[in-house]
């Protein structure tokens, strides 16, 4: 019989790593929390030339890697290869631009682009984002940095930077423009890149190859050529996030792969991860909400790629979430105390306790194997003689240490116990956690 295999470039996450991948996520999601940012559902697919408009005709997002097709109404619709466009259509749908600003957003999910499948680049990809909208204080766009940068420091890592630059506004970026095309133009460059520096040249800068990377040594760069209003503008970015206590280092060449961005852009970068080395990235996109059709507002955000902070926090032999199914595993000895642990299953779920059972009839020696596997640090082993005297034994996996407790108590005792491991990291004890 023919066997299936998820589609090429898309990761699966089963347990027990997906317990990593879920907490790297509700990380990233708490940061924003904790700043005030409320949560934003978003289609996975929508109109397509709403990415065409906000994202940029002249991208390789919107001319390369978009999943495009027609659906049965003969519409042309696009899997969302990005959230900021598809947040800036909710502001202006409902109204929300409104209302009191800024409006605070983020969002969680999968994103689509059809790439070459390597290791950090997927096709479909996990980002938690935020967008602040409507505006333009650059102590906002601080915070916005600040709040990534806050998130990879509660997940323990250490081995990544922050690059930053300004790529100024409409009324600077025209006549560097100018200026950069001039200088492109004496370039002895290939024909596709002499195209792409008549449509859109700062995405020239952005060439990886080492011999146009020699090309544009001398190139002239946009945070030299900025207006004095987007001038102050970075250099107040800056000061904040000293205030903020959030370390970048300036990168003049930066080019994001977006049209959008204005004035501030920046990116997390971690060098543990090769040539995709990118683990986040945002800025602020002033002209957007306007091109969309809504008001000229500004908005500033970022988009932090989950996958990717997944693969840094192993580079850092860091370990992240709880990969235990559980934390307490019923090991039930007969159909009598199958029924009591059961019920008693229940009522721990009920006041929060993570509980599993042992199912099929196991016996006890095949039943304490599975609560190991589980990573509970507890079990509760309940037979017929135990059930006769209305007790169980309440064993630690850990120490191997076990001691009766009347069923009466049983929800009150365990649920102590659970609450005296958690405070003390899995360990009864409070020292060093026992080998199992």
């Amino acid at each position: 019989m023919t066997t299936f295999s998820a589609p090429k470039g898309i990761p699966d996450y089963f347990p027990p790593a997906s317990s990593a991948f879920l907490a790297v996520r509700e990380t990233l999601a708490a940061s924003a929390q904790r700043a005030g940012y409320g949560y934003v559902e978003l289609p996975i697919f929508e109109d397509t030339a709403l990415f065409a408009r906000g994202v940029g005709e002249s991208t390789d997002v919107v001319s390369k890697e978009m999943y495009t097709f027609a659906d049965r109404g003969g519409r042309s619709v696009t899997l969302r290869p990005e959230g900021t466009a598809g947040v800036m259509r909710g502001v202006i749908e409902h109204g929300l631009d409104r209302g009191q600003l800024p409006v605070k957003l983020y969002y969680a999910g999968p994103f689509f682009r059809y790439e070459r499948p390597q290791a950090g680049r997927y096709r479909q990809l996990q980002q938690v984002g935020v967008e602040a909208i409507g505006v333009d204080d650059p102590a906002l766009d601080a915070e916005v940095i600040a709040i990534g940068d806050a998130a990879y420091r509660a997940l323990g890592l250490t081995g990544y930077r922050l690059e930053l630059t300004s790529l100024g506004d409409a009324a600077c970026r025209p006549a560097y423009r100018e200026k950069l095309q001039s200088f492109l133009r004496d370039l002895p460059l290939d024909e596709a890149t002499r195209q792409r520096a008549e449509l859109n040249p700062l995405r020239v800068l952005d060439d990886k190859r080492p011999e146009m990377r020699e090309l544009l040594a001398d190139a002239p760069l946009m945070v030299d050529h900025l207006c004095p209003a987007c001038r102050e503008h970075y250099e107040q970015v800056k000061g904040y996030l000293n205030d903020l206590g959030v370390k970048f280092t300036e990168n003049p060449r930066m080019v994001r792969g977006l049209d959008y961005y204005t004035k501030t852009t920046f990116e997390f970068v971690h060098d543990g991860l090769g040539a995709q080395s990118g683990i986040g990235g945002g800025g602020r996109y002033d002209g957007l909400m306007a091109e969309l059709g809504g008001q000229p507002l500004s908005g500033v955000g970022y988009g932090l790629g989950v996958d990717r902070i997944l693969l840094a926090c192993q580079a850092e032999g860091l370990t992240v979430g709880d990969a235990a199914r559980c934390e307490v595993y019923c090991v039930p000895l007969g159909e009598a105390a199958k029924a009591r642990l059961v019920a008693l299953a229940g009522q721990l779920r009920q006041a929060g306790v993570r509980v599993d059972l042992a199912y099929g009839g196991k016996g006890l020696k095949g039943a304490m194997k599975a609560a190991d596997r589980s990573g509970a640090r507890l079990a509760l082993v309940l037979g017929e003689r135990d059930l006769a005297e209305g007790a169980l034994q309440l064993k630690e996996l850990g120490s191997g240490e076990q001691r009766s407790v009347p069923l009466v108590d049983a929800v009150t005792t365990v649920r102590e116990a659970v609450d005296l491991l958690r405070a003390n990291g899995g360990n009864p004890s409070g020292g060093k956690d026992s080998a199992r």
